[in-house]
């Protein structure tokens, strides 16, 4: 029946005029040709579509809508007829308008399993390049149409991390950066033989400048997407580790590509530092050159060497320095956590720690504490959350935990903000930090002065919760959990500076008694230490009036019977006094 009908509506539009085919007849034959195919009759239609009769306008008009059945039974590779569907879909790609064939590759190019994404883009991207080329010079447009559609199809594609994965291209990605560098190349060529002719021609004379800026404009748009992604995220390896590796030879077809259009890769790299001349008719300039994608150059350039000997010689360290700051600070922004895995990002905060509190130049520390901020701030909030319980376990100096509990109240309070809620800093992920900071490294034994910094610091967080998290909301879980906070910080650390008062207040006395009996030529000696037994008073009163404060805000709960506070129920009992 279908291939009845098929037969018969060709038959009628032989000779007809494009425009006298009516919309029935584009249903019949779309209908009844793709049924055709489907049910096996693809030597049938192959017979039609051959027919001198049939080629000149039938098939070139309306011959496009036969491809969703042709490219999915040669995606699957399983018909027994797919040498005739093979024959079918090149003619069709010879003789029907290139605008329709190219709507209708782009559909079916659109795919959702990795597996056929990567087996849609093996066929369709010849049968594409081909259509292009028959555009002439009007296809600037088309072209980058189809590649933000390849690359949008390439993105779904998972990334090869290991050596044995690129190696045996299991994902498939290896093979499609190939294919796509192929594709690109005519039209590379064609804006590079262009650029060669226009140092001969004037800008007036040259053929087609305009359409060949706009074809120029697309590869870059082209080179810069592909720059973010895949090659932003892949991590290439080394010649030493991977002889012929797919993926660093398509990193350097796309460095290639972009001198080719006449993009010097020295002045993407010092984009930043150097005044880039306005080209008429170009994109703005953070969208011609997006920030990642130049990161990911320079990454390419000074890290993997490709491409490093198009660059002069003439370039200090210190300006090349000075053009990938830009660059590196981009590269480091919101590290995730799984990096801290990588040994480097945590030997340098190390050797950081090392330049803050052991460098003899006061300069130094000062410079060494603000670039460990800075690689606090460059990562995100869950690498945040696992950094400060690797420094509050490996760093054995108050001063440095005492900074890392501040940037925890820090990130507490940005969580509390409306709208900034996030979970490494509120609830079941904050308990865990809030008791490594919430405790005496040595009970009520602590030498609180020599931990000062870090017993200040948790003080004044926990004064900060008790007052900021309300107990009707008890987003940080502080209300749930005050009564193992009283037994493991704030009962030992009341013990501890009684006893420590209670020392120095000794320790004064038995000096001042020393005082009266001793001659003059000690007195001197005896008055720095009088003053560093006052200072030493002095910063318990400071504690304790921090502490005092704390235990004023949270008197107020209810005691059990054997000293644990039932901040539970006291929590539950006020949400309901609350929401009532």
């Amino acid at each position: 029946m279908a291939l009845e009908q098929f037969s018969d509506v060709v038959q009628r539009c032989q000779g007809l005029p494009d425009d006298s085919y009516t919309s029935e007849d584009h249903n019949i034959f779309t209908v009844a040709g793709r049924s055709c195919i489907e049910k096996g009759d693809s030597v049938q239609v192959l017979s039609i579509v051959l027919d001198e009769k049939n080629q000149v306008h039938c098939s070139k008009c309306m011959g496009w809508n036969l491809l969703p059945p042709l490219i999915q039974i040669l995606i699957k590779k399983e018909d027994k007829n797919l040498s005739q569907c093979l024959a079918i879909f090149n003619h069709l790609l010879e003789r029907c308008q290139p605008k329709e064939l190219l709507i209708g590759l782009l559909e079916q190019l659109e795919q959702d399993d990795p597996d056929t994404v990567a087996e849609s883009l093996h066929l369709l991207l010849n049968p594409l390049q081909k259509v292009l080329l028959r555009l002439g010079s009007r296809k600037a447009s088309s072209l980058g149409m189809t590649l933000s559609s390849v690359l949008d199809q390439v993105a779904k594609l998972p990334l090869p991390y290991t050596k044995e994965q690129e190696e045996d291209d299991v994902f498939s990605l290896c093979r499609c950066c190939t294919n796509l560098i192929t594709f690109i190349r005519p039209f590379v060529q064609e804006v590079k033989q262009n650029l060669q002719n226009s140092e001969e021609l004037s800008e007036g004379k040259r053929m087609g400048g305009q359409n060949m800026d706009e074809l120029r404009t697309e590869l870059l748009k082209f080179c810069m997407k592909t720059l973010g992604h895949p090659l932003l995220e892949v991590q290439l390896k080394d010649p030493d580790t991977l002889v012929e590796s797919p993926l660093r030879t398509f990193s350097t077809e796309i460095l290639n590509t972009l001198s080719a259009i006449g993009e010097p890769l020295p002045s993407l790299v010092y984009q930043p530092l150097l005044k880039r001349k306005q080209v008429p008719g170009f994109l703005e300039e953070e969208v011609r050159y997006p920030k990642e994608s130049l990161a990911s150059l320079a990454h390419l350039v000074f890290v993997h060497h490709l491409a490093a000997d198009t660059f002069p010689s003439v370039f200090s360290p210190v300006f090349c320095l000075r053009c990938n700051m830009e660059h590196i600070c981009l590269l480091l922004s919101s590290l995730p956590a799984d990096l801290l895995e990588i040994k480097t990002f945590l030997t340098v905060p190390q050797n950081l720690v090392k330049v803050m509190t052991i460098c003899s130049r006061h300069d130094l520390r000062t410079r060494g504490l603000k670039v460990f901020q800075m690689s606090i701030d460059k990562f995100n909030t869950e690498a945040k959350h696992t950094f400060f319980q690797y420094m509050l376990k490996t760093s054995k100096h108050s001063g440095v935990e005492g900074y890392i509990i501040k940037n925890i109240k820090n990130q507490i309070d940005t969580a509390l903000q409306p709208g900034n809620s996030n979970t490494w800093f509120e609830g079941v992920h904050l308990l865990p930090l809030l008791r490594k900071v919430l405790s005496l490294p040595d009970g009520p034994e602590t030498d609180l002065l020599e931990y000062l910094d870090r017993v200040m610091e948790s003080l004044n967080l926990l004064r900060y919760l008790v007052i900021r998290d309300k107990v009707t909301e008890n987003q940080t879980g502080i209300w749930t959990e005050l009564y193992k906070i009283e037994d493991s910080f704030l009962k030992p650390l009341r013990v501890g500076l009684n006893m420590s008062r209670a020392h120095y207040e000794r320790e004064l006395h038995n000096t001042m008694e020393t005082k009266k009996s001793k001659a003059k030529g000690q007195a001197n000696i005896l008055l720095l230490t009088l003053i560093a037994l006052h200072s030493a008073l002095h910063t318990f009163d400071m504690i304790e009036s921090v502490l005092v404060r704390i235990e004023e805000l949270i008197e107020c709960f209810p005691k059990t019977s054997s000293g644990s506070e039932v901040c539970i129920a006291s929590v539950i009992h006020f949400q309901l006094l609350y929401t009532s």
